[in-house]
């Protein structure tokens, strides 16, 4: 049954007061060869016996791997209670909390949030969660034009996440601000210096660093800072919530700190679901936080001197000053801040210090182990987080497939985004893998690269003569 609150005698009156026929001849300006059908293949409705048995057997097709692919999205253990509370009605089906007074729990959730979340990064605010990572920097990228008030042209590194990259520009292309590449240094993967300093002069109104880059690879994120506001430009920070539990915070990066902080939220605990879902956080300093798209939540005292919550600097959004809005971003992604919320309450400081702990010696036992075999080598040479890039002497595509059919998910192709490195693998290793498994993978990965090498060449057939 549709859900349609309106009765046939409800649609009939309004049709008639509009002085039209039926509800199609609303649509007839539209050809009839671009309407959509009606769904064929789809089942009237199943039991819940048969949608349980369905959906079994699509996860079993989907099949179980283990799994060494980061690239953004990452493998963590989530403790059973974090979903078993996000899943109550009173979180899982909790809707916007325009009215304060019907709305604290759900409030106070999100304001523990924000406080996390800028505690982690080390900034004075943030706001209640965005869609996800990639859409956050654009947003950062347009808050930090908007706040320059001059300079529209922004520093965007090409070690930075390509999706991330690709994302912002389709954002902010057509606000007429111009994302300049930065090359990587070759053997390292970092961005030099150097290479920012032929910038130097020019306006400019953001710097976005990577900490740990696409790559894994730790910048130096002290120099740059210093860099970006000596010459009057902001820094945008992207972040791993997990690796701040070990590396310095961005409030703390250079002299004055990162102005902007934004990152994918994932790895609080959020399950790798099929390709989502996914949520963005952005943290900032004070002096920027009314060019903050999203919600606040703030903390505040009642006439009788008892502390609530309420949504605050809401009138930037769309659904309030529209075309005067900052941002079309007029949601959040309420129920992941609440996991996130958990995850993190669970884990508390220590936790996720020893979760980036584990994470970082078993991304290391893995490279150490990949490329102790034959055909396998590191790509670059500096410290790492959580994941590296490896270079291999067959083709990825093909390495990977013969992983795959072992059950190992074996990292992620970069070809596809660097092909000026080589046949290159991004792997991964978080707190959830073991060393039996680092081990199998790479007993499998000498096996298909051995196999390769003996395997004779394969016999070309001559042309036709024409």
């Amino acid at each position: 049954m549709p859900f349609i609150p309106h009765t046939q005698s409800d649609i009939t009156a309004m049709l008639q007061a509009i002085g039209v026929d039926s509800i199609d001849a609303l649509f007839s300006e539209i050809p009839q060869a671009l309407r959509s059908a009606k769904l064929q293949k789809v089942a009237h409705g199943c039991s819940e016996m048969e949608i349980t048995r369905l959906m079994r057997e699509c996860a079993e097709r989907d099949g179980h791997y283990v799994n060494f692919i980061g690239a953004g999205a990452y493998e963590h253990h989530i403790p059973a209670a974090v979903w078993e509370i996000a899943t109550r009605g009173e979180f899982y089906s909790a809707y916007t909390p325009y009215q304060a007074e019907a709305s604290q729990g759900t409030l106070q959730v999100l304001y523990e949030f924000q406080t996390m979340l800028a505690s982690l990064t080390g900034m004075d605010v943030a706001n209640a969660s965005l869609y996800d990572g990639a859409s956050a920097l654009a947003e950062a990228v347009l808050m930090a034009v908007r706040s320059h008030k001059g300079a529209r042209r922004v520093l965007l590194p090409d070690n930075v996440h390509p999706i991330y990259r690709r994302v912002t520009r389709s954002i902010v292309s057509n606000q007429h601000i111009d994302l300049i590449g930065l090359p990587f240094a070759n053997d390292s993967g970092h961005t030099a210096l150097a290479t920012v300093k032929t910038h130097e002069g020019a306006d400019c109104a953001a710097l976005v660093i990577q900490q740990p880059n696409f790559f894994g690879v730790l910048e130096e994120v002290d120099a740059l800072t210093d860099w970006a506001h000596a010459q009057g430009a902001l820094v945008i920070a992207v972040v791993n919530p997990v690796s701040l539990a070990l590396l310095k915070p961005p409030g703390e990066w250079g002299a004055t700190g990162a102005d902007i902080v934004v990152g994918e939220g994932q790895p609080l605990g959020a399950p790798l679901s099929s390709g989502g879902p996914y949520f963005g956080f952005m943290c900032c300093k004070q002096a920027y936080v009314r060019q903050m798209p999203g919600r606040i939540v703030g903390r505040t005292v009642d006439v009788e001197g008892k502390p609530g919550f309420t949504l605050t600097l809401q009138a930037r959004e769309q659904h309030i000053r529209r075309s005067k809005a900052t941002s079309n971003i007029c949601t959040n992604q309420g129920l992941l801040a609440t996991a996130a919320t958990l995850h993190m309450a669970l884990l508390g400081p220590d936790g996720l210090e020893r979760v980036a702990a584990q994470c970082h010696a078993n991304a290391h036992a893995l490279v150490d182990k990949l490329t102790a075999v034959a055909g396998v080598e590191r790509v670059f040479d500096r410290p790492v987080f959580h994941e590296a890039l490896l270079r291999l002497k067959l083709p990825a595509t093909d390495v990977l497939r013969g992983l795959e059919a072992q059950g190992i998910l074996g990292g992620y192709n970069v070809t596809q985004h660097y092909p000026q490195l080589g046949e290159t693998i991004l792997v991964c290793a978080t707190e959830t893998r073991t060393a039996e498994e680092i081990d199998n993978y790479a007993l499998h990965m000498q096996r298909i690269i051995s196999r390769r090498r003996l395997d004779p060449p394969r016999a070309v057939k001559a042309a036709p003569k024409s």
